[in-house]
């Protein structure tokens, strides 16, 4: 039988779909597109049934450009039971948009390395992501002892360093303090960010129905110094959004304080409370897609490099529903590059 798309309203229902397959990602969870709702943006949901059967779930969000004139983009998704329903998907997405809709954008949430990723799914055509594309994941399901000798030795001497000044690290309900090392770090590297109601709404919806949202710090005498936020679902955890701030607190002789090494003591400490959990997958969420020593988000790489985990893609794939979509997509990349260089002063991506 044709696949066919089964709207629904049922939040658990439809996350329990979401959970149980195979190809899956926390973008594609309920709570992912409540908190886009904030933004603007209306979520869309809908199982995808094969005859009696839900061989994936899909999570649309629809984003009006101006009036008259939307797209319609799967966060890290469709779930799916198998790759090969993709080519028949494209028709069967096709008749349930809008005359508005001018193109739809996937990502499907399969790590790929880059020698391996197809320019094309039947008519999804090769397109730059939205998600960072380019990550790093690290098997949890290993053992405790050989996860940290897959640790680069610096990585190694740092947790060790953090666990003799005291750094304590753990799941965290004061969101204000995530947010405090969450602005700082965005003003630091000239990164843009959501209003606050976003990152909230995430926080409280995101374990509503079937998977997690939760907060990691790093304290050192109190003081939350890095952390983390991080979305789950079935078998993976996802570090969306975190960052770092020195302690700038005195010491009693006046004196700066010593680096206490609370961002590798986070990471490792994140990667521990998930295993304890289950979670077989830990995704560092993003990387640049071009490594230059040169750059400020080489930094990123190297610190996330360090915990051992393998390098993958996650690539988009895009469908015209219009003539216009070639025009849409150039329009919507130009807005980007000038938002960069009004942030940053750079016309490139930060992944």
């Amino acid at each position: 039988m044709p696949l066919r798309l089964e709207a629904t309203q049922d939040a658990h229902l439809y996350d329990d779909a979401v959970r149980s397959l195979p190809i899956t990602s926390a973008l594609q969870g309920w709570g992912y597109g409540e908190a886009r709702r904030v933004l603007g943006q209306q979520p869309l949901r809908y199982l995808i049934r094969d005859g009696g059967r839900t061989v994936g779930a899909l999570q649309l969000l629809r984003k009006t450009l101006v009036p008259g004139f939307s797209t319609l983009y799967a966060p890290r998704g469709p779930a799916l039971e198998s790759l090969d329903l993709l080519p028949e998907l494209a028709g069967v997405i096709r008749q349930a948009a809008r005359p508005t809709d001018v193109l739809v954008k996937i990502e499907p949430p399969v790590p790929l390395q880059e020698t391996d990723i197809p320019a094309s799914h039947g008519r999804w055509q090769r397109a730059e992501a939205e998600q960072p594309e380019h990550t790093i994941i690290s098997d949890l399901s290993q053992p405790e002892d050989t996860l940290f000798a897959g640790l680069h030795s610096m990585a190694r001497r740092n947790v060790r360093a953090a666990q003799k000044f005291g750094v304590t690290v753990g799941r965290d309900d004061q969101f204000q303090d995530f947010w405090d090392i969450f602005t700082a770090t965005n003003e630091r590297a000239q990164l843009g960010a959501f209003p606050r109601r976003y990152y909230e709404t995430m926080l409280q919806e995101g374990s509503r129905y079937g998977g997690e949202a939760y907060v990691v710090l790093a304290r050192h005498e109190g003081r939350a110094l890095a952390g983390g936020f991080f979305l789950t679902m079935g078998a993976g955890t996802y570090y969306l959004f975190g960052g770092s701030v020195r302690d700038d607190r005195p010491t009693e002789t006046g004196e700066p304080r010593k680096d206490v090494k609370a961002p590798t003591a986070f990471y490792w400490g994140a990667m521990l409370d998930a295993r304890a959990r289950g979670y077989q997958l830990f995704d560092f969420w993003g990387i640049p897609r071009r490594l230059d020593e040169e750059k400020h988000s080489f930094g990123i790489y190297r610190m996330k490099e360090n915990f051992g985990g393998t390098r993958v893609w996650y690539p988009a794939y895009s469908l015209p529903l219009s003539p216009l979509a070639p025009l849409i997509t150039r329009a919507l990349r130009t807005r980007k590059t000038r938002n960069n260089l009004r942030r940053r002063g750079s016309a490139d991506d930060v992944l």
